[in-house]
């Protein structure tokens, strides 16, 4: 008894102990799946954004070019182009990926947090679908595909819809007057669909981008506060439309005047030039109006030279008769009137003819000294203006200088003057019309270009002014001080910024940049990198030897440097490959050596002053992008899409081993 009583203590506080150890142990097993789960979305066994992303994708995704997997559901905000705050999408921008499908309805209307949607540059066709999911959609381009069909009515119900795009589409039916009841709209792009109907009275205040070029609408357009901001070419292309702004007369309908057929047409003796004024024009029609006017001069001509000869012959009758039987002094003096009525007619005849072809010289020189806004840009500012804003130099490049200009109404612009002698062989018309193209480009990481001018001797393009400057002072400094180099992580944002304008540039648009190099790559309000001077290089005569810049040498591809080879997307992707070592090493590239991979992670820790530590990998894998895109070989060289791909990639892996590392550390605290 006393023996079972001196083991029954000992017993029972091992017991407890074991007790206590299983408690601990149960409690740390179910803590840590929780804490492996807090980096995944609540639910996460069926993330409704997950199945709507894939759920579109079944529809549009005819040609599977896009890489969203019903296996990596848990991963979805990882997507390409899908952006996401506390797991709901937020953004979702798939773009130039030739998506042949239908834009199906219940797929991404249920993204009820989805701030920004674009679908542009794709092959999308059938309706846009019941938008009415996306309360929260401020940012819509469905721009570039074949959506048909009518406006969506869905539209009005977002009320916080601030940016719509629908151009270059196949959208039919009038367009809706309620658009003149979405308050904070101000963009609206829907040129070159097939709307028709009239202009309803946009007066938003806010609204800053407008087009509706290249439809079938009709009458007269709408004169609004904000309608008078917007130039003839955000309407033009629409035969049937009139008014003042777009400079053609509205003609009152038939009616009022009597029967169609009784109404006498305008006389079709137009001043010579008179093309020049009209807007939107057929070159046919223009072409048969001058052959109608050259046939009225001849004919005009051929009358008076017939009168003259008439008058002639009479004189010569009355002499004659006068001769044989007399004349009155009155008779020879209304002769001689007849005569000098004669020759004075031709006088004014010649003179009228020759101040008509001066007025049509004048019309000529006022619309070539003109400032075109590009992709129906509002006409902030005249051309009187600029020339007497206050100018500040920005620096010299390798087609022209570039100005600082700020205006009379506060505003600041950059003005590019582009050097006559280095664009000679290019001609008004070739210029006007890649400057359309180029103007058309809108994309967060381009410097839009606003407007451009040409004249006699002078090529002007007007430029968002970007306050942080550029790429190139940020990397290495001023002349007095010495910048560090950036933080890796500082070097993958810019690098991601240029590949998206880059990529945006060659898929989108199917143009090359040309002269990419750090000083063309500016820094905007938010220190986001936007690529500026793009585009331009195919206007330029080739360089002589005294022309080429050392410092740019090093950014172009080895098969544009001896050749009159024109720049191409694989060029643009080598000097991209030569602006991401920069940026890695913060050393100019005339700088950069020519080593192997192994010997250039060296180098490249002794150009930065670093020791080896956990930060070598991910530089690693950045210089091995920028190695990659600076190959010899045009044809071994990546696109621009998948240098984006990488460079998200290595995102994607560093942000995978961060949320690794913070779940180690909560892990062993715990």
């Amino acid at each position: 008894m006393l023996k079972k009583k001196r083991w029954q203590g000992p017993v029972q506080h091992l017991l407890f102990v074991l007790l206590s150890i299983c408690t601990w142990v149960s409690s740390s097993r179910s803590a840590g799946p929780a804490l492996a789960q807090s980096s995944r979305p609540p639910n996460s066994t069926l993330p409704s954004d997950a199945l709507a992303l894939l759920a579109f994708k079944s529809k549009a995704d005819l040609n599977d070019n896009l890489p969203f997997s019903s296996n990596k559901t848990f991963n979805f905000c990882q997507w390409t182009g899908v952006q996401c705050l506390q797991w709901k999408v937020v953004r979702l921008v798939i773009q130039g990926l030739d998506l042949g499908g239908v834009f199906a309805s219940n797929t991404l209307t249920s993204l009820d947090q989805l701030r920004v949607l674009s679908l542009q540059n794709n092959s999308l066709i059938g309706s846009i679908p019941d938008l009415s999911g996306l309360k929260n959609l401020k940012s819509l381009f469905l721009d570039h595909n074949s959506f048909s069909g009518a406006f969506p009515p869905s539209i009005f119900i977002l009320h916080r819809l601030r940016t719509v795009d629908f151009s270059y589409n196949k959208l039919t039916g009038p367009l809706p007057t309620w658009l003149i009841n979405i308050e904070h709209l101000n963009y609206l792009h829907l040129e070159w669909n097939h709307f028709n109907g009239s202009v309803p009275a946009l007066n938003q205040s806010s609204l800053r981008n407008f087009n509706v070029s290249g439809n079938n609408l009709t009458g007269a357009v709408p004169i609004t506060p904000t309608m008078l901001r917007f130039g003839s070419s955000s309407f033009s292309w629409n035969p049937g439309l009139c008014g003042e702004i777009i400079h053609k007369e509205c003609h009152p309908s038939a009616p009022f005047f009597g029967p169609t057929a009784s109404v006498a047409a305008p006389p079709r003796t137009v001043a010579v030039g008179q093309s020049a004024q009209l807007h939107g024009v057929a070159l046919t029609e223009a072409g048969e109006r001058r052959h109608k006017r050259t046939t009225v001069i001849i004919g005009f001509s051929c009358g008076v030279l017939v009168l003259i000869c008439s008058l002639m012959c009479f004189v010569m009758a009355v002499k004659k008769q006068r001769n044989q039987k007399g004349l009155t002094p009155i008779m020879a003096s209304d002769v001689a009137a007849t005569e000098q009525a004669a020759a004075v007619m031709q006088i004014e005849e010649e003179k009228e003819l020759e101040q008509k072809v001066k007025r049509a010289q004048g019309m000529q020189v006022a619309k070539s000294g003109n400032l075109a806004f590009c992709a129906g840009e509002a006409q902030l500012y005249s051309l009187e203006q600029l020339m007497t804003a206050s100018a500040e130099l920005l620096g010299r490049g390798s087609l022209g200088t570039t100005y600082k200009a700020v205006l009379d109404n506060r505003l600041i612009v950059s003005v590019k003057r582009l050097d006559a002698t280095k664009l000679a062989g290019t001609g008004w018309e070739v210029f006007e019309r890649h400057m359309e193209s180029v103007g058309g480009l809108r994309h967060p990481n381009l410097v839009p270009l606003r407007a451009y001018f040409q004249a006699k001797e002078e090529r002007l393009l007007i430029y968002d002014y970007q306050p942080n400057g550029s790429l190139f002072s940020l990397i290495h400094g001023s002349k007095s001080t010495r910048a560090k180099p950036l933080h890796w992580t500082s070097c993958l944002k810019i690098a991601e910024d240029v590949a998206q304008g880059l990529s945006y540039i060659h898929q989108a648009w199917r143009l090359v940049h040309g002269n990419l190099k750090s000083s063309n790559v500016l820094l905007g309000p938010d220190f986001e990198a936007c690529v500026t001077d793009y585009c331009l290089s195919v206007l330029a005569n080739s360089p002589s030897d005294e022309d080429v810049d050392p410092s740019s040498t090093v950014y172009k591809a080895t098969e544009t440097r001896n050749s009159n080879q024109q720049a191409s997307s694989k060029s643009d992707v080598y000097a991209f490959g030569i602006l991401l070592l920069e940026l890695l090493t913060g050393k100019p590239p005339s700088q950069l050596p020519f080593l192997a991979p192994d010997e250039m992670m060296q180098w490249l820790r002794s150009a930065r002053d670093e020791e080896g530590g956990g930060e070598d990998n991910r530089m690693e894998m950045l210089m091995e992008v920028g190695m990659a895109c600076s190959i010899t070989s045009p044809e071994q060289r990546p696109t621009m899409w998948q240098v984006l791909k990488m460079l998200q990639e290595i995102k994607e892996s560093v942000l995978m081993e961060d949320s690794d590392l913070t779940l180690d550390l909560q892990t062993g605290m715990s």
